[in-house]
């Protein structure tokens, strides 16, 4: 699909943690838009700061079933033009964007496992693309191993707890890297669970997004046990923006 101009309504805004923010956007014109999962759409959004226009795109964190209403997932970054823009919405308000684009999206390969590893808010474009696997019937293994800082980071945890119950094929682990007191689960950074989890590429496709400190360790520890397809997303504070791009 060309990348084309859509207008939208704010329908459901949902506080996930203290930073995190899930914000869904109804289509008003066109009413649909034909994307693939992982791909991103763009807002221009006044500097803050400079008061001048900037661009920020954003991981489309819905399926692509649903083509009339698209969820974003962020968190709040001071003084970041796009968060500060997406966290002023408010039910109702109208909005505007252009997409879909990126090609970092789900590829159709039934011979692989997927492998997906996410830190923060990089499950935003797994999320898609997980939800559209599990849609189709996907039937080969599907493993998610997601980095947080602590406790009051968790978020999806219930929703991925239901998806493991529904479906034999997939598990995931949620480790934290600065875990308070009480917590049972994994601790470390997912570099650290990776090593531990893959013991073997050979039927693997492997989709990374997060922080670029995260992408390139474990592509070299997925590189030091073969050869397998491996897809990657950075992702920078406000959005996927590098730093030398956030003026």
């Amino acid at each position: 699909m060309a990348i084309q101009l859509f207008t939208a309504r704010t329908v459901a805004i949902r506080n996930l943690t203290h930073d995190v923010r899930e914000i869904s956007l109804r289509l008003l014109e066109p009413k649909e838009m034909p994307f693939k999962a992982g791909q991103f759409v763009s807002f221009n959004v006044p500097n803050p700061v400079t008061g001048r226009a900037v661009t920020r795109p954003y991981s489309i964190a819905s399926p692509p079933s649903r083509r009339d209403t698209m969820t974003l997932v962020l968190n709040q970054v001071t003084s970041g033009p796009g968060t500060t823009y997406l966290f002023s919405l408010t039910d109702g308000d109208e909005t505007q964007f252009k997409g879909p684009a990126g090609n970092f999206y789900l590829r159709d390969d039934p011979s692989k496992d997927l492998l997906f590893v996410a830190t923060g808010t990089g499950i935003a474009p797994v999320w898609s693309m997980l939800h559209d696997c599990l849609e189709r019937g996907f039937e080969r293994t599907i493993t998610l191993l997601w980095g947080l800082r602590s406790q009051r980071d968790l978020y999806y945890q219930d929703a991925l707890a239901g998806l493991a119950a529904q479906h034999q094929n997939f598990s995931f682990v949620t480790t934290l890297s600065q875990p308070e007191p009480g917590w049972t689960g994994a601790t470390g950074r997912v570099t650290k669970l990776v090593a531990e989890k893959v013991t073997t590429v050979a039927t693997l496709a492997v989709y990374l997004c997060g922080n670029s400190g995260m992408i390139t360790e474990v592509a070299a520890l997925i590189n030091a046990k073969g050869l397998c397809p491996i897809y990657q997303e950075k992702y920078y504070d406000d959005a996927l923006v590098p730093p030398a791009e956030s003026r």
